[in-house]
């Protein structure tokens, strides 16, 4: 720890009253554990640029924002109306969508309705909706959301809303009456709403001391959850996102955007990190983000920043961004849908700022609208994002260079709402305006998710497309990695990485189903390397080509079974394939559901043909 970091957490230990409560519980494993598990959630910390879990394995995040019912009134503030429903989602999320990880949004509007008065209720019922998450295996990531500032800026007839600061912040400013004019979108407001541009400025200016009331409650928030939760529950939560899409408001005169990171963004970020390290996060990272604008991709959109000038992240920090196809969303910039590696280049400036940075990186929402007259973009969109997560080589030219593929990069899709279609939101307070469809928040249908008429969470999208085969623990480090999920637009079998001709076996086992290929370079630990394996590869129809051996159908998992499979932990039936190398080397895994009791001539020609391909192509 740096010694201003040291001096300023002692200042703030002497000067901050934690909130304390009996109400931790006595730690358990969770079930499914194996032997490796405990030690490997332990902890998960930032090493060499990668996140890497207690066993020193290369640990991806995937999974879905927890949820956008936070910025509504209705449940006041909260996820979830209750424990139970957070239980479900959860069990959904991690056995439907695949998840191992969510960002879970809370709301300081809730957290702190009287100025300097932290409501321990609403602490309460966060913590325990949170505890459902980790207890299925989940890890989580708060974060204090916002969007245009505050819900209170808004008039209770106006056309948009907003989330974040309590009443109390908004009336300590005299702010103009909220209006965007000519604005078809609710992001609009950032850079045209007076009202939202100069609640923004004050609150990155301490006026009125908003930030440091801010810093404090987050601090008290921070310092409750850690008391109550066990210290397994608490290894799950594996950082904070300080603040959601952060941005300027108006510009001092002569200020950049570039400048206002330097000088006004990354001093918060120190400032925040210097409360985790009071709050007994000093072992987790902040997931902090750049200005909002920096990787727009509408040039008149697009700002300078990326925290060009924070230097070397280490492991205090994530590089944490957001990524929308504006394009896309706009209806007019991009008339087609999206194809293959149509996002590569955005995900991988994502990867590069990341590495400069000398951390990890997460892009913690991204997405498409549902419904609406760009819905129909929705299957390909997601799609060429989920594949620019996993490689930053389009799927046509991955045989040919994967050892550019570069790691696979963490994500958290927007968003996971189990009462999609199902609100009871009246916005800005109005009775007269009552929501109930989509997500109830200005218009947008994103989650991936509802309850259908039984109660019973469903997917809102292709299972092929959100439950996917990724590296979720790598003993060792990634070299290369691809997932052909055959997802669909309507009735279009989209497959935009097929297996070569120049390798025809293993093109014939693949088939039409489908695949993934995992290539990484061992450590030489004892504990398996981990890929996700979606409810679309049941045991019957799963096969294993690889140099640690071949299968179809695996066998459970022993020390001694070098291709196994096994439940993930947390009992919600989601599975995982266990791939156990002795030593170091370079390794590779085919793992496929396009065949049906492959013969052994066929395992084995395919795992010749792999073998010199990676051996041409990677070794």
């Amino acid at each position: 720890m740096a010694p201003s970091r040291t001096r300023l957490l002692g200042v703030l230990i002497l000067l901050t009253g934690l909130l304390t409560t009996a109400g931790a519980r006595p730690a358990t494993a969770l079930p499914d554990d194996l032997w490796f598990d405990r030690p490997a959630g332990a902890t998960l910390t930032v090493e060499n640029g990668r996140f890497t879990d207690g066993l020193g394995r290369e640990v991806v995040l995937r999974g879905y924002n927890v949820s956008g019912e936070t910025k509504l009134a209705e449940n006041k503030g909260l996820p979830f109306a209750s424990v139970a429903d957070a239980k479900k989602s959860a069990t959904a999320l991690r056995a439907l969508g695949g998840g191992n990880t969510v960002r879970f949004l809370l709301s300081w509007a809730y957290a702190e309705p009287v100025r300097g008065q932290v409501d321990a209720t609403y602490l309460a019922a966060a913590t325990g909706q949170m505890r459902a998450f980790l207890d299925a295996g989940i890890r989580v990531y708060p974060d204090f959301h916002q969007d245009l500032y505050s819900r209170h800026l808004f008039d209770p007839d106006s056309w948009y809303t907003g989330d974040g600061a309590p009443k109390w912040a908004v009336d300590a400013g005299d702010y103009p009456d909220e209006y965007c004019g000519i604005c078809p979108f609710w992001g609009q407001n950032i850079t045209q709403n007076e009202a939202v541009k100069q609640a923004s400025y004050d609150f990155w200016h301490n006026e009125h001391g908003l930030q440091e009331a801010f810093l404090t409650t987050a601090q008290k928030t921070m310092a409750y959850v850690e008391r109550n939760l066990t210290d397994d529950q608490f290894a799950g939560v594996i950082g904070f996102d300080p603040y959601n899409e952060p941005h300027a408001g108006t510009y001092d005169s002569g200020q950049t955007s570039r400048k206002w990171e330097k000088n006004v963004l990354w001093p918060f970020y120190e400032k925040f990190r210097a409360r985790m390290d009071a709050a007994g996060w000093q072992d987790k990272p902040a997931f902090v983000e750049p200005n909002l604008f920096w990787n727009a991709n509408i040039d008149f959109q697009k700002q300078e920043g990326g925290l060009l000038d924070a230097g070397k992240l280490g492991p205090d920090y994530v590089f944490n961004t957001h990524f929308y196809d504006q394009k896309a969303i706009s209806g007019i910039f991009m008339p087609g849908k999206a194809g293959d590696g149509q996002y590569a280049t955005d995900f991988g400036t994502v990867r590069d700022r990341a590495a400069a940075g000398g951390t990890a990186g997460i892009i913690s929402e991204f997405g498409h609208p549902l419904a609406g007259t760009v819905s129909d973009k929705a299957p390909t969109v997601l799609k060429a994002m989920y594949q620019a997560l996993d490689s930053r080589v389009p799927g046509a030219s991955w045989w040919s260079r994967p050892a550019q593929s570069g790691p696979v990069l963490s994500g958290s899709q927007w968003q996971w709402d189990i009462y999609n279609g199902r609100h009871r939101e009246l916005m800005n307070g109005n009775p007269d305006k009552v929501l109930t469809s989509g997500d109830a928040w200005n218009d947008e249908d994103l989650s991936a998710v509802r309850l259908d008429d039984s109660g019973k969470a469903v997917l809102r999208q292709d299972a092929r497309l959100l439950d996917r085969v990724y590296p979720s623990a790598t003993a060792g480090s990634t070299v290369a990695f691809t997932y052909e999920d055959r997802s669909r637009d309507g009735s279009t079998t989209l497959t935009w990485n097929p297996v070569p001709d120049s390798l025809p076996r293993v093109k014939q086992l693949v088939g039409s189903g489908q695949y993934a290929l995992h290539v990484w370079r061992s450590d030489g630990g004892s504990a398996p390397t981990e890929l996700h394996l979606p409810a679309s590869f049941p045991n019957s129809s799963t096969t294993v080509v690889s140099d640690l051996g071949t299968t179809a159908a695996p066998p459970s998992y022993t020390k001694t079974t070098p291709v196994a499979v096994a439940n993930e932990p947390g009992g919600t039936g989601s599975r995982r394939l266990l791939l156990t190398a002795a030593g170091s080397g370079t390794h590779y895994a085919l793992v496929t559901n396009g065949a049906t009791a492959p013969s052994a001539e066929l395992l084995s020609a395919a795992r010749t043909e792999l073998a010199n391909w990676v051996a041409t192509k990677v070794s």
